[in-house]
């Protein structure tokens, strides 16, 4: 049984990006902590395997196959919830090239993934929310990139600053209404997005990055997870418009 702070007992939460990662460990422990869930996502097989996790432990999920860059399906798989107290906006992709390099398209795709899929999610969940007056909790997804100015990250760090902005500017327009909006900005985190598919890469990225690092190693799902928990129930009720940083001391920022 959750601690009554952290129960969502009774209480809806939809997941975007919940195929796998920090997605799939997010709506994992939000059913854990007693949530109905609704799982979305691109990757339709991953989905299920989220769904199945889910149900295997005894939770409910409802899946919802779909890209977060088409408002109308977000619209409709959004309204298609009985009630909603949680956003969790996490669906997000990654582009790496040095800014002479970075084409029109690169930089497009990603602003629609990273941004303008999130921005979707959160006006849907927040006039779903006003609609049926429930005092919810919008939960997005940004990044360390944030807090610094990573080379080749020029399209990524952008659509998440972007976020972190809209994050901060719909606490301050809901607030009133009784509606959180956070940010959870990680830092290097070891899911599919950030496999490097050369084992060698990946080594060397991982053991810079954990030197990096003042607990000398590089994050989970899970963890982030636990972040996203935290701001999503009761727990946080005095919290709003932050940006909550599970990256392992890496960027320390005032």
């Amino acid at each position: 049984m959750p601690v009554k702070a952290y129960d969502l007992t009774g209480r809806t939460a939809f997941v975007t990006g919940a195929a796998g990662g920090i997605g799939r460990a997010s709506a994992v422990l939000l059913a854990e902590a007693g949530a109905t869930v609704h799982c979305a996502d691109l990757d339709a097989p991953g989905l299920g395997e989220t769904a199945r996790t889910i149900k295997d432990a005894g939770g409910t999920a409802h899946t919802h196959p779909l890209d977060v860059t088409d408002r109308d399906r977000v619209r409709r798989a959004v309204a298609s919830c009985e009630r909603l107290d949680v956003m969790a906006a996490i669906a997000g992709i990654m582009h790496s090239s040095p800014v002479l390099e970075t084409r029109d398209e690169d930089l497009d795709r990603v602003l629609a993934v990273n941004f303008k899929g999130v921005l979707y999610a959160c006006q849907e969940a927040a006039r779903l929310m006003l609609a049926q007056r429930i005092r919810g909790s919008i939960v997005t997804m940004a990044s360390g990139a944030v807090d610094t100015g990573g080379p080749g990250l020029l399209c990524y760090g952008a659509a998440k600053a972007a976020v972190v902005q809209l994050t901060k500017t719909l606490a301050g327009e809901v607030g009133r209404h009784g509606i959180r909006v956070n940010a959870v900005a990680p830092g290097w985190i070891r899911t599919p997005m950030t496999d490097r598919h050369d084992a060698e890469a990946q080594a060397h990225t991982e053991a810079l990055m954990s030197r990096m690092s003042p607990l000398g190693r590089v994050g989970e799902p899970e963890e982030v997870a636990q972040a996203v928990l935290y701001l999503a129930c009761d727990a946080s009720s005095f919290t709003t418009g932050q940006i909550l940083r599970p990256n392992g001391g890496v960027a320390m920022p005032w």
